[in-house]
């Protein structure tokens, strides 16, 4: 997607370790039209799909599921929580997911009476590194019993192996912008596929 590229290019902060900084358009501070954008193009790579819900996890794939919900005739969307909460009652979905970017691990949570076996479940979020979210939620869909008609991810760390792994147990993935490396602040983008 030129559009998102070429936004990363201008905006987007490479720091150390593998890390990118998208905080000043994606996740933290939010550019609505480019969201707008990136949900139209999820829904045009989907389409046919017949989407019931979009599965996110908390927080930063919330406002990119939101803004796609609506190109998908206003789905519902389901987040997963990463912490306890007394909003949660009865039975819930969980996964273990350990976080690349905190270096920590938790459980994610998804109550029971939002996803079951009449679903057809996209699961959307902001990036894909290493594959620990995505496998959770994955997870969680494969436990609701829901079919899982794919994954959209805004931008995937093609140099971790995420979403090779992924890709090579048949979850059809659509990354809108692979990298392929981040040296010295700067980015490269892959074809496809993380190549």
């Amino acid at each position: 997607m030129e559009i998102l590229k070429q936004r990363i290019i201008k905006d987007g902060r490479g720091a150390e370790g593998g890390v990118l900084k998208v905080d000043s358009f994606l996740n933290h501070q939010m550019d609505i039209p480019l969201l707008n954008a990136i949900g139209e193009e999820f829904q045009r790579r989907f389409t046919g799909e017949q989407v019931t819900k979009i599965l996110t996890i908390e927080a930063s794939g919330i406002g990119i599921a939101v803004i796609a919900a609506q190109h998908f005739g206003n789905v519902p969307v389901v987040f997963a929580k990463k912490t306890k909460s007394r909003n949660l009652d009865g039975d819930l979905y969980t996964a273990q997911v350990q976080s690349f970017t905190r270096g920590t691990t938790y459980e994610i949570q998804v109550s029971k009476k939002f996803l079951g076996p009449q679903d057809k479940v996209l699961i959307l979020d902001d990036f894909l590194a290493k594959g620990q979210a995505l496998q959770g939620l994955l997870k969680i869909v494969e436990e609701s019993g829901a079919k899982l008609v794919g994954c959209g991810i805004v931008i995937e760390k093609g140099f971790q192996e995420g979403g090779k792994n992924l890709r090579e147990k048949g979850i059809r993935i659509e990354s809108l912008a692979i990298i392929s490396e981040i040296t010295e602040g700067k980015v490269t983008f892959a074809d496809e596929f993380g190549k």
